[in-house]
């Protein structure tokens, strides 16, 4: 069974016992990212796993190899990289230290993870299909052109009238500039690969497509608020969140939801430098 085929439709519910260790992995993300109380962060993720074990138990579903999808696992996979993400501050730095710090911290979010669920676990259940979905149709195509349009309406004018651009460090010489690129970009793809390939894909094993989708967002939007993007920056943050989601759901393709956010990265870049 692969990370993408899921358990079939009919078997995948909202309401049952699973929902519980799902929201609880998910709910610590806001307490880690936004009221950044760690500890209470950390509490909430390891009740996540310990009341995912309970479901398995209850279900007799094995907590080690297993055909069917195990909600303690997956659970702990998403507290693990939860974790290794909450052991450092998010505050967008330019320096060689906070390169890293990112590059550890969120490099083994996502490595980590894959290790454990391939090597460890052995369900395969962490992919990353970046030449997945074949061709891209004409509505892909247009959408990419819609992303820049509305970057380019919306990014400005959230960033200047909200003052969150102060959450971003100045750039005035050349080498600020390309750390500022390289910081920017390397974070966008990360974020699809943790939140989408990882946390979207692990829920949307247990869950149907719109809850898997909900719960992924509060947890790519909780670090999108620490990471900078605040005052009514949710309003924002929430439907990207939600429709990068969908995007993979529908092109199977992690180049295709990487490229849409690189795009949007690019306004933001720009709108940092000017």
């Amino acid at each position: 069974m692969t990370a993408h085929t899921a358990v079939p439709v009919r078997e995948r519910s909202t309401w049952t016992p699973k929902l519980i260790p799902a929201l609880l992995v998910c709910l610590a993300a806001p307490v880690l990212f936004v009221v950044q109380v760690v500890w209470l962060g950390w509490v909430l993720l390891a009740l996540a796993v310990a009341s995912g074990v309970l479901v398995d138990r209850r279900a007799g579903v094995p907590l080690t190899r297993g055909e069917e999808p195990s909600i303690a696992r997956d659970v702990s996979l998403i507290a693990l990289g939860q974790f290794i993400v909450s052991l450092i501050p998010l505050q967008a730095e330019l320096d060689n230290a906070a390169f890293v710090r990112f590059t550890l911290a969120l490099g083994g979010a996502v490595v980590v993870p894959y290790v454990v669920s391939r090597f460890v676990y052995r369900d395969y259940a962490i992919r990353f299909p970046w030449r997945g979905g074949g061709r891209w149709t004409w509505w892909q195509w247009t959408w990419l052109a819609g992303v820049i349009v509305l970057g380019y309406l919306i990014l400005p004018f959230y960033f200047i009238t909200s003052g969150v651009y102060m959450n971003w460090p100045v750039v005035n010489t050349p080498d600020l500039i390309a750390r500022l690129f390289v910081g920017v970009g390397a974070v966008g793809i990360w974020d699809e690969l943790f939140f989408i390939c990882t946390v979207f894909v692990l829920l949307r094993r247990h869950f149907p497509d719109l809850t898997a989708n909900l719960l992924q967002a509060i947890v790519f939007v909780s670090f999108l608020w620490e990471l900078g993007y605040q005052a009514w920056g949710p309003l924002l943050t929430i439907p990207f969140a939600i429709v990068q989601g969908f995007l993979f759901l529908k092109t199977r393709s992690l180049w295709y939801v990487v490229t849409v956010h690189l795009l949007f990265d690019a306004v933001v870049f720009g709108v940092l430098v000017h």
